[in-house]
C-alpha cells in the first residue's frame, strides 16, 4: 500500500477525490474492516463536535479503535517535538489525525510519518469539509460538472478547500467576499488549472450568487479571531445570506454552512431553517466523507 496523506484538498486527484467519493457512498460492509485491531490517534488543539464524532465513528465503521487526545497531552512543541510525537505515535496508530492552529504542524507530521496523517482542520484548509461539501452537493444536485457553487464570506481555509475541491470536480467556482478578505489572485489561477470551469470572484453578494446552484458560507469570525469581531461585523454587513440573497440564485439552490452557524449574522434563520438548507445533511456528511477518506488512505478499493 502506497502511503498517502491528506493534508491539503489537493493532495487528491480529480480521480482519486471520486474514489473517495464513492467509498463514501457505499455501505460499511462493503468496506469491510481495514482498521480492524488497529489504532487512530485523534489529536484536538482546537475544541470540536463534528469533527470529533464524525471522525471517532467512522474509525469504528472501519473496525478501528479511535484515541482522541487533547492539543495540552501531547504539548505539541511545549512538551515534545511535534517530530517525536509524530514518530512514537507511528508506531501505536495506523492513522495520525491532527486538528490544529497552525498549518505547519500537519505539514510537518506528514513529513517524518511513517503512516497517513490527516488534517483535521489548520489555520489554510479544511479538507474534511470540503468532501463532505462535495458529497452532499452530488447528493442534491447530481453530476456536479459544469454546476455552480458560490462561497460567501471570508476566503478562510473552509473556502479554500471548498473551492479546491470543487474545481477538481469541474465546477464553476464563485467567491462573494469583501475587500480585504478576497483570494489572491493566484489562488484564483491555480483553482482554474486545477479544472474549474470557470473562476470568479465580487465584492457584492448579490453577483456572487446569481444563478449559483448551491450558495455556501461561513461565520464572519472564527476560532483564534476573536480580537477581530467587532472589525470583520462591520466588513461582512452586506455579506449575509438572507432570502432575498437566495432568491438570486437557481430556482433549485441549496444553502450550505459548515456549522456553527450564527443565526442574524452571516446567515438569516429563514435560509438556514428553510427547506433549501442542506447543513444537517452536510453535517451527517462528514462521518461518511471520512470513512470513504479513511477507506481510500488504507488501499480500499471502491
Amino acid at each position: 500500500m502506497t502511503l498517502r496523506h491528506f493534508i491539503n484538498s489537493t493532495d487528491l486527484s480529480a480521480d482519486d477525490l471520486r474514489k473517495v467519493l464513492q467509498l463514501s457512498t457505499i455501505s460499511i460492509e462493503s468496506l469491510g474492516r481495514p482498521l480492524a485491531g488497529l489504532g487512530a490517534a485523534l489529536i484536538f488543539e482546537k475544541p470540536s463536535n463534528r469533527t470529533r464524532h464524525s471522525m471517532e465513528m467512522a474509525v469504528v465503521q472501519l473496525g478501528g479503535h479511535p484515541v482522541y487526545t487533547r492539543g495540552e497531552e501531547v504539548g505539541l512543541d511545549v512538551r515534545e517535538t511535534v517530530e517525536d510525537i509524530t514518530k512514537v505515535m507511528g508506531g501505536y496508530h495506523a492513522i495520525l489525525a491532527a486538528r490544529v492552529f497552525d498549518h505547519n504542524i500537519v505539514r510537518r507530521m506528514a513529513n517524518m510519518s511513517t503512516v497517513p496523517v490527516v488534517n483535521m482542520l489548520s489555520d489554510r484548509q479544511h479538507p474534511l469539509q470540503g468532501l463532505a461539501d462535495v458529497l452532499t452537493m452530488q447528493q442534491q444536485l447530481g453530476d456536479l460538472v459544469g454546476k455552480t457553487v458560490c462561497y460567501v464570506g471570508d476566503y478562510n481555509n473552509v473556502a479554500r478547500s471548498l473551492a479546491q475541491t470543487s474545481a477538481l470536480l469541474g465546477m464553476h467556482v464563485r467567491l462573494g467576499c469583501p475587500n480585504g478578505y478576497q483570494a489572491e489572485d493566484g489562488e484564483l489561477e491555480a483553482l482554474q488549472k486545477l479544472g474549474a470551469a470557470s473562476v470568479e470572484q465580487f465584492d457584492n453578494i448579490h453577483e456572487a450568487v446569481m444563478g449559483s446552484h448551491a450558495v455556501h458560507t461561513d461565520v464572519w469570525t472564527s476560532m483564534g479571531q476573536e480580537s477581530e469581531t467587532d472589525k470583520r461585523e462591520k466588513a461582512f454587513a452586506s455579506f449575509q445570506v438572507v432570502s432575498s440573497v437566495m432568491k438570486d440564485a437557481a430556482a433549485d439552490a441549496i444553502f450550505m454552512h459548515c456549522l456553527p452557524a450564527h443565526r442574524g449574522m452571516e446567515v438569516s434563520a429563514e435560509v438556514i431553517d428553510g427547506s433549501q438548507s442542506k447543513v444537517i445533511e452536510q453535517a451527517h456528511n462528514r462521518m461518511h466523507a471520512a470513512r470513504g477518506l479513511l477507506a481510500f488512505l488504507m488501499g480500499v478499493n471502491a
